[in-house]
This record gives C-alpha cells, structure tokens and sequence, in this order.
C-alpha cells in the first residue's frame, strides 16, 4: 500500500544520507527536511530551527520547494539538497557568513563536494555572494555520488502536478513544452487563464427632489427618505 508522505521523506532521507557518506565522510548530524513552496528559491537551510518539546534538543532545517520537483532533472533537485547540505556543514564546522552572504568558505566546500559557486548558475559567474546557485563540476564528486544514486533506481516518487505561481514561468514552460530531459509534460498541468471577477458595487448614489439636490452615498438598494422634503431619496448610479 502506498503511504505518500512515508515515501516522500523516505527517499529524502536517503538522499541525504547518501551524500553525507558519499561528499562529508558522514560527519553531519541528522536534520528535518521539510516541502516548502517558497517563491524564487529551490530551497533553504535553517540552523536549529526545530526543537524536541520532550529533552528540548534541536535541529536544522533543510527545507525543499517540491514546486520543482516536476519540471527540473533529478539531477538539480539532488544539487539542492547538496547546497543545503554545505551550509549544514558550515553551521557546525565552520564560520557562516552574515545574514544569507555565501562566503569564500562555503565555496571552498561547495568546490570540494563537486559543486561550483556561481551567481549565474553557470560557468564565470561570482562564487560569492547574497544569492548564489551552482552548477556541477564535470566528473567531480557530487557527479560521482549521483550516478551511484542513481544506479539504485533512486526517484522522486510524488512530485507537483500544478506548480503554477510557485515557479518561475520560463521553467515552467520549458517543462511544457518538453525541453527538460527527464520531465514529462504530460503529468504537468499549465495554469489555468481565468477571467477576474468584476468588482462587486458598493456605494450608490442617491438624490433626492429638494432643489438644490442633495445627494448621499450609501450601500446599493436602500430606501431612503430626505428629511428636508420628505421624499424619497432616488438610487441615480
């Protein structure tokens, strides 16, 4: 029987046990990974943001957006979960730049593990910096530790069918059209064009025979009486 969150975490798991033995010589603690939808990012570490409410010890977070999961090759989300993995590593063994700044450090690990720093995401960009991603070094470590992966029938079981808003369209389009080796467009459902619904009135205006007129505003279908002229205030627009 399938249980669909038990598989989910399970092959996350794996994966990052995997490369902790295979890329950290297994030195890493264990860490939550969690499904985030957060716009713009394929994913975060959180140093010790969960707590045991029992013997009160804490985790990191690794948290992944599974918006991507369907239209990026296995092979980016697994880089993912490498990047977050070096900033896990730095949080323990080493000294983590400010705020969300990727220093000279952390690209040094990211080098060691197969993973090359760029702003980019591609070849000559900077290694350093607020907002970094990554390419992989042909034939390097993590290359060598995904194939091995790989060759144990490792998948993403469960991935989003309607990644909608949460991904860049560009991305998404791709994945449509069928540009992304390893992605099927047929489990991906374009968003949907809707029509906005038109603005519902509020306010009318009334008017009522008094000379000069005088007008009020209120909510539509009212029945008003002026207290000059004792007439009925008329609803005009």
């Amino acid at each position: 029987m399938m249980i669909p969150t038990k598989d989910a975490y399970d092959e996350l798991d794996r994966a990052y046990a995997h490369f902790n033995a295979e890329l950290f010589n297994g030195q890493l603690p264990p860490c939550l990974i969690t499904l985030q939808r957060e716009k713009k990012t394929y994913g975060y570490f959180s140093a010790e943001r969960f707590f045991n409410q029992g013997d009160k010890t804490t985790t990191d977070e690794i948290a992944l957006n599974p918006a991507y999961f369907g239209i990026i090759p296995l092979k980016e989300v697994m880089q993912t979960v490498v990047h977050e993995m070096v900033h896990l590593w730095q949080h323990h063994f080493g000294k983590p730049g400010r705020r969300r700044y990727h220093n000279r450090e952390w690209g040094d690990k990211m080098k060691a593990v197969g993973l090359m720093p760029s702003d980019t995401g591609k070849p000559g960009g900077k290694q350093t910096g607020e907002r970094m991603a990554d390419y992989p070094i042909e034939g390097g470590a993590f290359e060598q530790a995904l194939e091995k992966l790989l060759a144990t029938s490792f998948k993403i079981t469960w991935a989003d069918q309607r990644p909608g808003r949460h991904v860049p369209a560009e991305l998404l389009q791709a994945a449509l059209e069928g540009a992304v080796d390893g992605v099927d467009p047929e489990n991906i459902q374009a968003p949907e064009l809707t029509e906005p619904s038109p603005s519902k009135q509020t306010r009318a205006k009334y008017s009522c025979a008094c000379e000069p007129k005088i007008n009020v505003w209120a909510k539509p279908g009212l029945h008003l009486v002026c207290g000059e002229c004792s007439q009925r205030f008329q609803e005009v627009e």
